[in-house]
């Protein structure tokens, strides 16, 4: 006896819940204390331009002198390029001022909420 296939909207529908949870997660900022901002002038070490967030790898000296790395989380690569920013903007060597929200646990990264290049040019 052959197997009954299910006709594809059954299972569109059956998957439909489980995959829109998925991306809802994904696009959570619960990792990002909202209430606090933090602004970051430092040299870029790393540029990831690539899906599903651009991201950022800041080094940045603080007040002892020693250079911390911090992880910066930006959108996609579609929403950046629609602010006008674009992979050619942002290179290792680039001194840049970031302003973020930070991890909720202390560790050094954050979503970023603006950044301003070092010709002066904001993409928020």
């Amino acid at each position: 006896m052959r197997p009954r296939l299910l006709p594809a909207a059954l299972v569109i529908g059956l998957l439909a819940p489980v995959i829109d949870v998925t991306v809802q997660a994904h696009h959570s900022h619960a990792m990002f204390d909202l209430t606090k901002e933090v602004t970051l002038t430092g040299t870029i070490s790393k540029v990831l331009f690539r899906n599903p967030h651009v991201m950022l790898i800041l080094d940045v000296k603080g007040p002892d002198g020693q250079t911390v790395s911090w992880t910066v989380e930006m959108s996609t690569i579609e929403i950046e390029n629609r602010r006008g920013l674009s992979p050619s903007m942002l290179k290792p060597g680039d001194v840049i001022t970031v302003k973020l929200n930070p991890l909720r646990d202390g560790s050094k990264g954050g979503n970023y909420t603006s950044l301003t290049t070092a010709d002066g040019k904001t993409f928020d």
